[in-house]
């Protein structure tokens, strides 16, 4: 699932790749990405792209005041071509979603793997209005998101670190992917309670966040779309890794499976040596 360096890194390449140009065509492919019905999607089109946003996971191109907004979900991604293929893009059982040409002749495909579809493209005056948008938390990189601001929210979540850090409502743009990394970094298990962290813990949750965001921002500066799924593997210390070496203290990484995804630590690092339980393997022993 693309996370919010990602999420960022789309929104500069799209910036520069879009911005003064006009959208001539938005084809949609599969019915299901579409969210909002007025305005149609056709309204776009003759409009000049003046602005591409980022609002948490959220992807928001700006037409002369009209908004495309996508959430890639878990197995969307976000295709770069120049040109475009001719002709108009069929339905069918393949992964492209919706196509947005340019009168350039280059333009951008959506696409989405797997059979789960929960890709989704909204188009709207408002992007603030959204609802998936105006239930996000604030964001982890801006100016004004403190230790302390980080601590009143982390009191107010009376459950486990691992799932605070995911909720969108409490923290912008933070995956299963990067709450792994973040809690790696700051050297404390998944299970923690958020809301019982000393301040010398949340101080230490404060800056493995906005370091590891950080970097990760940076590692995906000025790349390509193509580019930024593998500069995010290759970027990650433990989630994706299990089976590995921790790069810290040389340990094994572990991994806890739930019905629909996996996190990744370090016993050493994080938990004191002490492996977790894995909770599906668990159920299948008994």
């Amino acid at each position: 699932m693309p996370e919010l360096p990602e999420v960022e890194a789309l929104r500069e390449f799209l910036g520069g790749e879009l911005t003064g140009h006009e959208i001539v065509r938005v084809l949609p492919v599969a019915v299901s990405v579409l969210k909002t019905y007025d305005p149609p999607v056709t309204a776009l089109e003759g409009r000049t792209v003046t602005g591409v946003a980022r609002y948490g996971k959220f992807l928001a191109v700006d037409a002369d005041g009209l908004w495309l907004v996508t959430h890639l979900a878990r197995a969307g991604w976000l295709r770069w071509q120049d040109p475009l293929p001719s002709g108009a893009p069929r339905p069918g059982k393949g992964p492209l979603a919706l196509r947005v040409a340019l009168e350039t002749g280059a333009g951008f495909d959506l696409t989405e793997a797997g059979t789960q579809k929960s890709l989704a493209v909204y188009v709207t005056d408002a992007p603030g209005a959204l609802p998936g948008i105006a239930r996000l938390g604030p964001d982890p990189l801006a100016a004004d998101f403190t230790e302390e601001r980080l601590a009143d929210l982390l009191a107010s979540a009376p459950r486990q670190l691992k799932g605070a850090l995911r909720d969108q409502s409490l923290i912008a743009g933070v995956g299963n992917a990067y709450s792994d990394e973040i809690l790696h970094a700051a050297r404390m298990s998944p299970f923690k309670r958020a809301d019982r962290l000393t301040a010398e813990e949340t101080s230490r949750l404060y800056a493995a966040l906005r370091a590891t965001l950080t970097e990760a921002v940076a590692r995906a500066h000025g790349l390509a779309a193509a580019r930024l799924k593998a500069e995010k593997k290759s970027g990650l210390r433990v989630h994706g890794r299990t089976g590995e070496p921790c790069p810290v203290c040389g340990d094994t990484i572990r991994e806890v499976s739930f019905a629909d995804s996996s996190l990744q630590y370090c016993p050493t690092c994080q938990t004191g040596g002490k492996p977790l339980a894995d909770r599906r393997m668990s159920r299948l022993l008994k």
